[in-house]
């Protein structure tokens, strides 16, 4: 049984990368309270905890409103969390991880494999608890390198759209099974890594790791059709650029449910 914080935060993250809120909607306490039938409570923590993965921002008043992105953005957030990462887990495989961090750390992978073993159906409860191993998984490792610099630096990448651990772990799973068993496979490697204290490798595998989220961005992009499938958040608009100069230069119809921004030219 999920905790109801957690199933709060799960059902938002995903209402947003629905494109069911646009881009400078408010985020009410209260209204998403009635939405979702439960108090104001879980809302105003899942609410945080999504302006830290950059979903959704605050403003002036202390409410929220929800953001859009370009990809070039999310690409460079996915990028400089992989390299944070990968001095966190080559720092914890160098000083060495206790018992209970192991301990920890391998009841991440045992649960992992208990839902992949169940073909983690599209069930929101499944992937509930998947992100929620996955989060867990992620902020041991940040824990484990004990730097209270690298935690505050992660924390500030955090704030960057879509690049959280958990983001853009996303999709149905029965149809892109593959990819979430590759992204727990790598798990495993990373805490065999760690148990052996092979910082190099395990910095590689960290570096590595997030090309998943990588992949989910990169399919989106260049094959919209799949976006209502993988990551149907992601909105094309039919700007030239990623960051238009002129707002008005925007399709209306299309800019409305835009997340994304179309490519910047190469």
């Amino acid at each position: 049984m999920e905790s109801l914080q957690t199933r709060v935060l799960v059902t938002l993250r995903d209402q947003i990368l629905k494109g069911e809120f646009v881009p400078g909607e408010r985020l009410t306490e209260v209204g998403l309270a009635e939405k979702l039938k439960v108090s104001r409570t879980p809302i105003r923590v899942a609410l945080a905890t999504l302006e830290r993965e950059g979903l959704v921002e605050s403003n002036a008043t202390g409410g929220f409103l929800m953001r859009g992105f370009t990809p070039r953005e999310i690409d460079h957030a996915i990028t400089i969390r992989g390299t944070l990462e990968g001095l966190a887990v080559r720092m914890l495989a160098e000083h060495g991880a206790s018992p209970k961090l192991m301990a920890e750390l391998k009841a991440c992978l045992a649960d992992g494999d208990r839902l992949l073993e169940h073909h983690a159906s599209t069930l929101l409860e499944d992937f509930t608890a998947y992100t929620e191993m996955n989060d867990r998984f992620h902020t041991l490792i940040l824990q484990g390198a004990r730097s209270t610099v690298l935690e505050r630096t992660m924390e500030h990448v955090m704030r960057i759209s879509f690049a959280g651990p958990s983001a853009l772990v996303s999709g149905p799973v029965t149809q892109f099974q593959w990819l979430v068993i590759a992204h727990h496979h790598q798990h495993h490697a990373l805490v065999e890594a760690i148990e052996h204290r092979q910082s190099g490798r395990a910095q590689a595998l960290a570096e590595e790791h997030v090309n998943i989220a990588r992949a989910n961005l990169k399919a989106v992009l260049e094959r919209p059709e799949m976006a209502q499938t993988l990551m149907p958040g992601i909105r094309y608009n039919k700007s030239p650029s990623a960051e238009p100069q002129n707002p008005r230069a925007r399709t209306p119809r299309r800019a409305a449910k835009a997340s994304v921004a179309t490519p910047e030219p190469e």
